[in-house]
């Protein structure tokens, strides 16, 4: 047998070509029933759930709130947005780095996407995966923290470049780092030139308004 003989089958483009294919038939769904799905991505660290529990209490009183939080194992984030009241859903990956598609649609099943207004999608944490699937949400938001670096959009350019909004979080310990929010922006500019970018901090409440404020804007467009 040559080289020649040899049958190549792309896998991944299949999955992914798939995956795309329900991801549009969800958000299309999710936009008939007038719900609007966040799907927030981050590294581990990043201050992902402390920002939508602030996230959720400055909302609560406007919008019909649940949570699909994702993990390789442990059911701790979810416990956490339970006690602050909110509805919430575990998913439990098994070893998977991302969300898929048909994850996030068992979620929403356990939730009744149509009974309320927003959904956060809490992705598993890490920057490289979960930018490769979409999960069929209607906007897709990254959270950078400060202690990770502003380097981050020139190691992983794909989640920069395909999220609407980057939230630079932990603004608070910029006096105490190296880290260059003009270079950050300028880099994640040249992927992304439309993307929102908004620094936010949970322990002084710095930005968040800015950030609740598009959050708004974005559901209400949905209703």
């Amino acid at each position: 047998m040559t080289m020649e003989d040899i049958k190549l089958i792309e896998v991944k483009e299949d999955i992914l070509a798939d995956n795309d294919a329900a991801a549009k038939e969800l958000r299309q769904r999710l936009k008939r029933e007038k719900t609007c799905l966040i799907n927030l991505m981050s590294s581990p660290g990043s201050g992902k759930t402390s920002l939508l529990l602030k996230t959720i209490e400055a909302l609560k009183n406007d919008f019909r709130i649940a949570v699909i939080e994702a993990d390789i194992d442990s059911l701790v984030d979810a416990e956490k947005i339970a006690q602050a009241g909110i509805q919430s859903v575990q998913l439990r990956t098994g070893g998977s780095c991302h969300c898929d598609v048909s994850m996030v649609t068992k979620g929403l099943a356990a939730i009744d996407a149509g009974a309320v207004d927003l959904i956060f999608l809490e992705n598993v944490g890490n920057l490289v995966c979960p930018a490769e699937f979409d999960t069929g949400a209607t906007k897709d938001v990254m959270i950078l923290s400060i202690p990770e670096g502003d380097d981050k959009p020139l190691k992983y350019p794909l989640m920069f470049s395909k999220c609407h909004v980057l939230l630079i979080n932990k603004i608070d310990f910029l006096p105490l780092s190296d880290f260059n929010p003009k270079l950050l922006k300028e880099r994640v500019k040249r992927l992304n030139p439309g993307i929102e970018i908004f620094e936010v901090s949970c322990k002084t409440g710095q930005g968040i308004d800015r950030w609740v404020d598009w959050l708004k804007k974005t559901v209400s467009d949905y209703a």
